[in-house]
């Protein structure tokens, strides 16, 4: 995670408004059919251009202390799209985006917003994410751009859940990729008990989750759904 001057505002603003839900007595289950006592859904911030624009902000400071200055903006399809266009602009770059997968029909394109151009012959480009969970999507987003010929050096992202699945499935790349993130789990969850969001009997058993987030339901007495 990269500590900006943004990253505080960034963690309250997700908790009010409901980007970020904790609930470690009555757990959410994920589509995997795993209880946790996390939701993450940073469409939410969508609804207010403040929120949008510290995103923005966080995202080109991080930039700026990467010393990295793409040439191109690239979004997630879809939840990446808004942050990456609403950087693009602050920045004045292009803005394209990334499908999970070619379209089917017309011109079966897995990249937009590139024009006539064959691909990103050579730019650089940075991938916007809003959530890095296990990571397999943003790997596939990241494969996309270098297969386009495009470097992509960093993926930034709001937030991550900080897991192992995450952390290897971006060690696995080549050329390599760094994930940067706004807000991580470990960050918000003191945040969460400052502002009352928690109370602080509840804030050990959130941070029991960071060290095994796969185990952790079945622990506390939620089974798996097998989906």
């Amino acid at each position: 995670m990269e500590n900006t001057s943004y990253s505080y505002d960034i963690a309250r603003c997700a908790l009010e408004m409901g980007a970020i839900r904790l609930s470690p007595e009555k757990p959410f289950c994920w589509a995997s059919g795993y209880y946790m006592p996390i939701y993450n859904d940073n469409r939410t911030l969508l609804g207010d251009w403040r929120a949008r624009e510290l995103v923005a902000k966080a995202f080109e400071e991080i930039l700026s202390k990467l010393g990295y200055d793409p040439d191109n903006i690239a979004g997630t399809s879809t939840a990446g799209i808004p942050h990456a266009t609403t950087l693009a602009d602050r920045l004045k770059k292009p803005v394209s985006y990334i499908r999970s997968s070619s379209k089917d029909h017309g011109l079966q394109n897995q990249i937009e917003g590139l024009g006539r151009a064959k691909g990103y012959e050579g730019k650089n480009v940075v991938l916007i994410e809003d959530l890095i969970s296990t990571g397999m999507s943003s790997i596939k987003a990241v494969k996309a751009i270098q297969e386009a010929n495009g470097k992509v050096p960093y993926c930034l992202t709001i937030f991550s859940y900080g897991t192992d699945q995450g952390k290897e499935a971006f060690a696995s790349l080549d050329p390599a990729c760094k994930p940067v993130t706004i807000l991580d789990y470990n960050y918000v969850i003191p945040i969460a008990k400052e502002i009352g969001y928690i109370k602080p009997e509840q804030e050990a058993m959130l941070l029991e989750w960071s060290a095994s987030p796969f185990t952790w339901g079945e622990k506390h007495g939620w089974k798996k759904e097998e989906r």
